[in-house]
């Protein structure tokens, strides 16, 4: 199963929003519907966007009516710009869109039909890598896991959020074909609530235990004993180890530190984004004030309360134990070691 992939000459996707009760697969012909999808919520998590976004432009390249190219170039700058602009905070959309628009301005790529099949083999090659990375981190990570470990978990990172298997639940999957015994706490996740709704969907698949908690109740497990482990995704990573990922992470992770609980975000090499100093110069997503007075069409509050929706917080890196990614997994200091992950440089 693949969350995201090309289809008959269209892109086909799994609509998350329909999950747990019904699996819908829609396709989409125009590269500004698959926008819309990312901007919707359709597909969501930063690898499985990445891959959206690259077979979105796939797409525009065979929508593109001309030979010219010139008028080509003009036509996918257009595409590209309005991909990127589908969601601010995970890089891996402008990662993924920058790296398709190279096949574009490659000169070698003289005619027209030749940048098209290109870029279509690039995208193909896009997602098959991204789940070849995910298994690399699976095994990695799974090395942290004891057996008999219980793990929080916060939002939704497996198969659903990359293109196949996953980042954070990826690495529990891998745990859990190894033999080990485990149990999984999934927060909620609100306003969307990702954590019950796609990651308990995940787990039930696969056979892994789990119980879904509140949001509000992750402090009373660890303080109680019952975590032994932390695993989250991430969207974006700044060069000093901080993590941008899914509202109430930092929360999560400040009580895993105060309560001595080790906290591994599960970051693809594709979401480290070196050009930021600090995780303060990320930029967060604000979404609609309806996801919180009445998610998913169900009225919580009068239309006309007041709420806000960020979508994202950052986790300062000192709250971090580790990061873990294809490339083995990164410790303190992260100013230092996310550049030898990035570089393929990195020594345990």
């Amino acid at each position: 199963m693949r969350t995201v992939e090309w289809f008959d000459g269209k892109v086909r996707m799994i609509d998350q929003r329909a999950l747990p009760f019904d699996l819908v697969y829609p396709e989409y012909m125009d590269y500004r519907g698959v926008a819309r999808a990312i901007t919707d919520m359709v597909i969501r998590g930063a690898p499985a966007i990445g891959a959206a976004a690259a077979f979105g432009i796939a797409l525009a390249a065979f929508q593109a009516a001309t030979s010219d190219r010139l008028e080509f170039l003009r036509f996918m700058e257009e595409a590209a710009s309005i991909m990127k602009a589908a969601r601010p905070t995970a890089v891996n959309l402008v990662w993924a869109v920058d790296r398709m628009m190279r096949v574009v301005t490659n000169e070698e790529l003289i005619i027209v039909d030749d940048i098209r099949s290109a870029l279509l083999a690039e995208a193909q090659k896009l997602a098959d890598e991204d789940v070849e990375i995910n298994k690399r981190m699976g095994a990695y990570g799974a090395a942290l896991i004891k057996d008999g470990d219980t793990i929080l978990h916060h939002c939704n990172t497996g198969a659903l959020a990359t293109v196949d298997w996953g980042t954070a639940l990826g690495v529990i999957r891998s745990a859990h074909e190894q033999g080990k015994r485990l149990h999984v706490l999934l927060d909620e996740t609100r306003p969307r609530l990702q954590g019950a709704r796609l990651s308990g969907w995940e787990l039930k698949q696969a056979g892994i235990p789990f119980d879904i908690i509140a949001d509000n109740a992750s402090g009373y497990f660890m303080r109680s004993g019952q975590v032994n482990i932390v695993f989250v995704g991430s969207d974006r990573t700044a060069a000093n180890g901080d993590v941008a990922n899914k509202i109430g992470t930092y929360n999560v992770a400040v009580l895993a530190k105060e309560n001595g609980i080790p906290f591994y975000p599960v970051v693809p090499i594709s979401t480290i984004d070196l050009s930021l100093e600090s995780g303060n110069l990320i930029p967060i997503e604000e979404r609609g004030a309806d996801e919180v007075r009445s998610p998913y069409g169900l009225r919580i509050v009068p239309d006309d309360y007041p709420a806000k929706n960020p979508a994202f917080d950052v986790t300062p890196h000192q709250y971090v134990t580790g990061i873990v990614t294809e490339n083995g997994v990164v410790y303190p200091p992260f100013a230092v070691n996310l550049k030898r992950a990035v570089a393929g440089t990195l020594t345990s």
